[in-house]
């Protein structure tokens, strides 16, 4: 399995404008062959002094897939193809981190 963190940098206040078409791509995604988790997330309102905020123009997409191979599949399939095209002007910064559970560092396809 590997964890997928997405921060997503929308314009301005066009957040739900983003939410929007993120929850129409979502049941999309979910039918994909090794999706086990796919879904945005804010900011939580904490009283945590710790917490560092994204701000209110940025999602922090969660994904969980089985395999490395599952995530490349996802990454060029037709829906998030449409989806990109959808959200070029709402989506202003993308960073994709992709992290290992088993914390040895050797993802697998």
């Amino acid at each position: 399995m590997i964890i997928v963190l997405a921060r997503i940098d929308v314009a301005p206040g066009r957040r739900a404008d983003f939410l929007a078409e993120f929850h129409r791509l979502m049941p999309l995604v979910h039918a994909e062959a090794g999706c086990l988790e796919y879904g945005p997330a804010m900011d939580a309102t904490t009283d945590l002094s710790k917490q560092q905020r994204l701000g209110d123009d940025v999602a922090m997409i969660v994904e969980k897939w089985e395999s490395l191979d599952h995530l490349k599949a996802h990454l060029v399939a037709p829906h998030m193809t449409g989806y990109r095209e959808r959200v070029k002007d709402i989506v202003v910064g993308t960073q994709l981190f992709v992290l290992d559970p088993t914390a040895d560092g050797r993802v697998t396809g």
